[in-house]
């Protein structure tokens, strides 16, 4: 642990004091110089936090010292204050936990981007997610059943399959883990037979390689 003066806030800029903090894929990145921006040590990774407003810089404007927020930056947020510009702030809604604030913006903020800007996801398609059980695909399959389609979550085991049907989805597909050429074509059956003759509309795969081609082949025209 290190100990350093805490920061103040600059111009349009708050700081926040940091009630919980959720770890990412880039966090795990940053700290073993894998990211594009290598930071100086020492230093604190940790993307997205969620806590209260402890400070505001002379140029802050739509808030205001104890307002709950959650913020997004690249590092800082393993710390108990963070220094965030007001363009990375985002109101927290009162019906939240700071805990579940924290793992919310990126995973959730990911897969509506995905699916809403992206693939344009309409109520009544149907949404297949591979790999369902991890963050971003948990979201996706809540999402997609937020709006209105029909979610089938390709998953490697019971357990992650029971999980899926839980927060939503309407069929579960397991596969292999290892996937060669016969797991590759077992696959593609097994969503051909779920989502009928019409195909799949959208794909949501954060897996790629070999699950990617199955995946391709049970897509609608």
């Amino acid at each position: 642990m290190t100990e350093t003066d805490t920061p103040a806030a600059q111009a349009d800029q708050v700081r926040v004091q940091v009630k919980a903090a959720g770890v990412n894929f880039l966090d795990t990145l940053i700290i073993r110089d894998l990211y594009q921006s290598k930071p100086p040590r020492p230093f604190a990774p940790g993307s997205k936090v969620a806590g209260v407003i402890e400070a505001v810089g002379p140029d802050v404007t739509g808030y205001q010292i104890s307002d709950r927020v959650m913020a997004l930056g690249h590092m800082g947020g393993f710390a108990t204050h963070m220094i965030v510009p007001v363009s990375d702030l985002v109101s927290m809604p009162n019906t939240m936990s700071f805990d579940e604030v924290a793992c919310f913006i990126f995973t959730y903020g990911t897969s509506h981007y995905a699916l809403c800007d992206r693939a344009k996801l309409r109520a009544g398609e149907t949404l297949l997610v591979l790999g369902a059980a991890g963050g971003v695909d948990a979201a996706a399959i809540e999402l997609g059943k937020a709006m209105g389609a029909k979610v089938i979550a390709a998953v490697f085991s019971e357990q992650k399959a029971a999980f899926c049907r839980k927060i939503g989805a309407d069929d579960t597909v397991i596969h292999p883990r290892n996937m060669d050429h016969d797991a590759q074509k077992a696959l593609s059956s097994a969503i051909k037979a779920s989502v009928g003759p019409n195909g799949v509309d959208v794909v949501y795969d954060p897996v790629g390689g070999a699950y990617s081609e199955p995946a391709i082949r049970c897509l609608g025209w």
